[in-house]
């Protein structure tokens, strides 16, 4: 299945205060990888860029004034995602600023499926921090790159986190240009891929549940070879 991991930078929260886009990112995964395929784009938002925003993600008036406005750049991001579904963190922040960028325009809004990575770990991981950083550093993913929030890096960091909140990267099998020639032999090309699977990490249990369990066996489950 194809997805589309993407991100947004903006000059404030509130589109309907007058913020607007100035960066957008997405990557494309499909079963579950990377393609390599992606989309970046920065946007001239016709407006200022307040100086808190900037010290989030580094970007200033001179950086996006020659940049093409969104109703340039609008329809080869469309044409970019087509019809997969969206996968973003805080999913409904970019969602509220595009989809008011497109009815600005005459557009209609986004109609693809929108999949919160941030709804997926807070459920994964109750109670923890559950920010793009907090969730890298869980992964043992490398922010080393990420001095500031840019749309296109985020979206990369995402489609990681995205990876193992799905259970990691595992072992593939994909159709390519390996063939094993056989009399008669009209089947498709296979070649077997072995893809970057990461180490089990450890998981601390704690002490709690493991008393609790011991009392459930004592107290449940007699004569048992492992008891």
């Amino acid at each position: 299945m194809r997805e589309i991991v993407w991100d947004t930078e903006t000059t404030g929260f509130n589109p309907e205060e007058g913020h607007k886009l100035i960066e957008i990112g997405a990557i494309e995964i499909e079963n579950g990888l990377p393609t390599g395929k992606s989309y970046h784009q920065f946007i001239n938002p016709e407006r200022d860029i307040p100086e808190e925003a900037t010290r989030v993600h580094g970007i200033t008036d001179d950086r996006v004034a020659e940049e093409p406005k969104f109703e340039e750049i609008i329809d080869d991001f469309l044409n970019f995602i087509g019809d997969a579904p969206l996968v973003a963190h805080n999913a409904s922040f970019d969602m509220n600023f595009i989809n008011h960028q497109l009815q600005a325009i005459g557009y209609p809004e986004l109609s693809n499926q929108v999949v919160d990575t941030l709804i997926i770990a807070k459920k994964k991981f109750p109670g923890q921090q559950a920010n793009l950083d907090a969730l890298c550093r869980r992964f043992d993913i490398d922010l080393s790159a990420r001095t500031y929030h840019g749309a296109l890096l985020d979206s990369e960091l995402l489609a990681e986190v995205y990876l193992e909140l799905n259970g990691g990267l595992q072992q593939g099998l994909s159709f390519g240009s390996q063939t094993e020639e056989h009399e008669n032999d009209t089947s498709e090309e296979i070649t077997y891929k072995a893809t970057k699977a990461r180490p089990p990490r450890n998981f601390k249990i704690p002490q709690e549940d493991l008393d609790n369990h011991q009392k459930y066996l004592e107290k449940n489950v007699r004569n048992t070879l492992w008891h």
